[in-house]
């Protein structure tokens, strides 16, 4: 093969057609079974240093200054071991050793605070900083996931939960449509917008698994405003999907568009997970983003699928719902088709009386 390549480049300069040579030799990327090989050492070697790191600093369980002081240094150390990683094996250890730290900390924050509200709340700020400071993709992308959780924690406290999920679907509005606004951060906001992504599937499949992921602050938390915690959320995915129709580049648009949000609105407020996981598949249109899409596309069905086996209403009545959000949605989609068409074949739109 070699030969046959170094016989066409003497014939093409033979020829006098010139070839331009790359000055870098091309980087071969590494196999995706060898750097999964290589993440698992790297855990197994974090395994066996935090074990014998437990070992001699067991009494820092004991105290809550001793847990997070021990927790904010092994942070700084996973900080240190990420700016000179060069390898799968190093990142992954590093990410061990700041989950390490991390359950340090929240330990000495329960210690602290117990369960209330200011636990879930500083979480959520560690997080948030631990996903803007470390270079790392994978921990970038692990803290955002925690971050949602979090974040969902924090509400499901003062009984606002279910306005968890709006909230993630708007920061991932913001986050993915500003995507190529800071060339140099674009792996970052990918790597966000998938941990946002993660953890809002794992509350949907909570949820679709009849067991809430805050069932004890469900029984007992109370707040006055917990009645407008639906309508918060349906109000949040419609204003992401106004963002999105926002800034999406288009030269003519029909009204009957912005009725779009509205329905939305309706379906996010009978079946939130519907709501959700269709938002994500337009957003994953819009893009033209594959996993995006995919994941939108398990995100509405486990949303369809969790409200299905919802138990506080009746099979009828929920297959009734669903019929008739559906119905109405082709129907809104079967009227945009036909506006968009009448715009486009207009006179208005029209050079010397043809069409663009």
């Amino acid at each position: 093969m070699t030969n046959n390549v170094n016989d066409l480049s003497v014939r093409l300069s033979q020829a006098g057609i010139p070839l331009n040579e790359p000055t870098t030799p091309a980087q071969l990327q590494t196999p995706w079974f060898v750097r999964a090989l290589q993440a698992f050492s790297g855990w197994l070697a974090a395994l066996f240093l935090l074990g014998f790191i437990a070992m001699g600093v067991v009494f820092v369980v004991e105290s809550p200054a001793a847990s997070l002081g021990l927790g904010l240094v092994m942070i700084g150390a996973a900080f240190g071991l990420l700016c000179k990683a060069r390898g799968d094996v190093l990142e992954h250890l590093a990410l061990a050793v700041s989950l390490a730290g991390q359950l340090l900390i929240a330990w000495a924050l329960v210690e602290f605070w117990n369960s209330s509200t200011y636990l879930w709340w500083s979480l959520l700020a560690l997080q948030c900083a631990l996903t803007l400071v470390m270079p790392s993709q994978v921990h970038r992308t692990f803290s955002a996931f925690a971050a949602s959780l979090t974040l969902y924690m924090a509400l499901a406290v003062n009984a606002m939960a279910p306005v968890a999920g709006g909230l993630m679907l708007l920061a991932l509005a913001l986050l993915w449509l500003n995507e190529f606004r800071w060339p140099g951060r674009i792996h970052d906001v990918q790597a966000w917008g998938y941990g946002l992504l993660i953890g809002l599937l794992v509350i949907q499949g909570l949820a679709h698994s009849g067991h809430s992921f805050a069932f004890w602050f469900d029984a007992q938390s109370t707040n006055a405003f917990a009645w407008s915690a639906p309508w918060l959320n349906a109000v949040l995915v419609a204003l992401s999907l106004a963002v999105l129709l926002y800034k999406i580049p288009h030269s003519k648009t029909h009204w009957g568009l912005y009725l779009s949000p509205f329905a939305l609105l309706l379906v996010s407020f009978y079946a939130p997970g519907v709501g959700q996981g269709l938002f994500v598949v337009l957003l994953g249109f819009a893009m033209g983003h594959r996993r995006v899409m995919g994941l939108g596309v398990l995100s509405l069905l486990t949303g369809i699928g969790s409200y299905y086996y919802w138990l506080e209403a009746t099979l009828f009545t929920k297959a009734l719902t669903l019929l008739v959000l559906g119905g109405g949605l082709l129907a809104l989609r079967w009227a945009l088709h036909k506006w968009m068409s009448e715009a486009e074949n207009s006179p208005s739109t029209s050079v010397g009386g043809h069409g663009k």
